[in-house]
């Protein structure tokens, strides 16, 4: 009689066999009669921006007209003048409140005449004025998959309560924090021997795929709202 095979130690998924981890599963990108107009959002390295950006050269429909960075000499306006991308700084320690930072940034997406706002890793909590000038097209990624582990430090959250599974959120911004609509979510597997950094790197690789694909996703509807 043949051993059974000891299923224990199958080796963790990577690659192409995480696409399944994908929801709403990527299909066939949305065109658009112009492409979409974006404004993007960074407080740090950039990562998730210029992963937007390498979309837009690829199967994103959408062009970003400007990025607004609220730390000067942040890797993102690095990322940006690297990439071509015009970048504003409002750094927030010169405002009074957020109130006036979330005004600066709606004067500066109207004038670029953005169809919706991306926050791609934008450390600061955002207010009505913004939200409200961009009702439904201002979109947020998180690290974990909500409503768990919302606000800071998601995966430092997700470690502590030895969850197997985590992930990421692309979801449209509300007043609550971390609680409107979700877009698009991928899943993160916890390996037993994931560290902060560890987990944190595997879940901003499935970041940069589930964000482009969220615009594409609301693009759809904004262009139809006009």
């Amino acid at each position: 009689m043949p051993a059974l095979s000891n299923t224990s130690h199958r080796k963790p998924m990577v690659g192409q066999d995480l696409d399944a981890l994908v929801t709403p599963a990527q299909g066939d990108w949305p065109r658009y009669t112009t492409p979409l107009r974006l404004g993007v959002m960074a407080s740090g390295s950039g990562s998730n921006f210029e992963a937007l950006f390498a979309a837009t050269q690829q199967h994103l429909d959408a062009t970003i007209e400007v990025l607004v960075v609220n730390n000067p000499g942040c890797g993102a306006q690095l990322r940006a003048e690297r990439l071509g991308v015009d970048c504003i700084v409002h750094d927030h320690r010169q405002y009074t409140n957020r109130e006036d930072l979330d005004s600066a940034l709606v004067s500066t997406f109207e004038a670029a005449q953005v169809e919706g706002v991306v926050m791609a890793g934008w450390m600061r909590i955002v207010t009505p004025v913004l939200i409200g000038a961009y009702q439904g097209r201002l979109i947020n990624i998180h690290p974990s998959l909500l409503p768990s582990f919302r606000g800071l430090d998601a995966v430092g959250q997700a470690l502590k309560a030895g969850v197997r599974l985590t992930g990421c959120t692309a979801h449209i911004v509300t007043a609550e924090v971390d609680t409107g609509p979700v877009i698009a979510q991928a899943a993160v597997p916890v390996m037993d021997n994931d560290d902060h950094q560890s987990l944190s790197e595997r879940i901003h690789r499935q970041e940069h795929r589930i964000l482009p694909w969220a615009v594409a996703l609301k693009g759809r509807d904004w262009k139809a709202q006009g």
